[in-house]
C-alpha cells in the first residue's frame, strides 16, 4: 500500500488508466495479476500535479467515502463488495452508484491528461477470449472495452517516451553525462508501507477472486 494522504492520489491509483498500465507491465501469479511497484508505479506517467489537483481530490473523496459507507452499511469487506461490483446480475442501486463514481474518477483522470475525447463507458465483459470458455463469474469484469484500453495504453506509452526524451535533452543541455535508462523510464521513487489510511487496490488487480 502507498502512504499518500490525499484523495487525489487515491483517485489516480484507483483509476482505470492506472489499471490498464498495471495490467500491461505487471507480473503474474498463477492466473492472477500482481502489482509490482517497480514495474507498475515507478514507470507510470502520472498527470501533472496529480497528488494535489482539486478535481482529482473531489472525485477520489466521493468514491472513497461512498465505498467506505457502503461496506460498513452492508457489513462487507472489499472482496465481497467488488465481487458484486463486477457481477453483471447485480442491480443494487448502491452498487450502481459505486460504478458511476468509478466512471467519474476515470473521467477526472483522463481530463487531467487532456484526453477528454476518450469515453469512459464501462461494460460487463469477459476477460477470456471466448465467453463460452467459462461460466465462472471471476472472469467477468465491469471494465473498459478493449478498444478503449488499447487507446489509453498507447497514449500513456507515448507520454512516458516523450518525458524520457525531454529528461535526456535537459541532461545534455546542462552538459551532464546521459545516464543509461531502463526500457521503461522511471520517474518516481515512492515510499512503500504496509499500512495506510487508504485501501489503494484496484479490484481487478488486488481483490481476491472468489465465487
Amino acid at each position: 500500500l502507498f502512504p499518500f494522504e490525499t484523495f487525489a492520489s487515491f483517485c489516480v491509483l484507483q483509476s482505470r488508466p492506472h489499471e490498464v498500465w498495471s495490467r500491461c507491465f505487471g507480473s503474474s501469479l498463477e492466473d492472477r495479476l500482481r502489482y509490482t511497484p517497480s514495474d507498475c508505479f515507478e514507470t507510470f506517467p502520472f498527470p501533472q500535479d496529480w497528488s494535489v489537483h482539486p478535481r482529482l481530490e473531489g472525485a477520489g473523496k466521493a468514491y472513497y467515502e461512498f465505498r467506505a459507507a457502503l461496506m460498513i452499511r452492508n457489513g462487507e469487506g472489499p472482496t465481497k463488495t467488488y465481487n458484486r461490483f463486477h457481477d453483471r446480475y447485480v442491480n443494487d442501486p448502491d452498487i450502481g452508484r459505486l460504478r458511476q463514481l468509478h466512471d467519474e474518477m476515470d473521467r477526472a483522470v483522463l481530463c487531467e491528461y487532456g484526453w477528454d475525447d476518450i469515453p469512459v463507458r464501462a461494460e460487463f465483459l469477459c476477460d477470456l477470449e471466448s465467453e463460452e470458455e467459462s461460466t465462472s463469474k471471476r472472469f467477468w469484469r465491469y471494465r473498459w472495452p478493449d478498444e478503449i484500453r488499447n487507446e489509453v495504453l498507447g497514449r500513456l506509452i507515448e507520454l512516458n517516451a516523450e518525458r524520457a526524451r525531454k529528461e535526456r535533452e535537459n541532461e545534455e543541455s546542462q552538459g551532464a553525462e546521459p545516464q543509461p535508462r531502463p526500457e521503461r523510464p522511471r520517474f518516481l521513487e515512492p515510499e512503500i508501507q504496509m499500512e495506510s489510511d487508504f485501501f489503494l487496490v484496484p479490484p481487478p488487480l488486488f481483490a481476491d477472486d472468489t465465487e
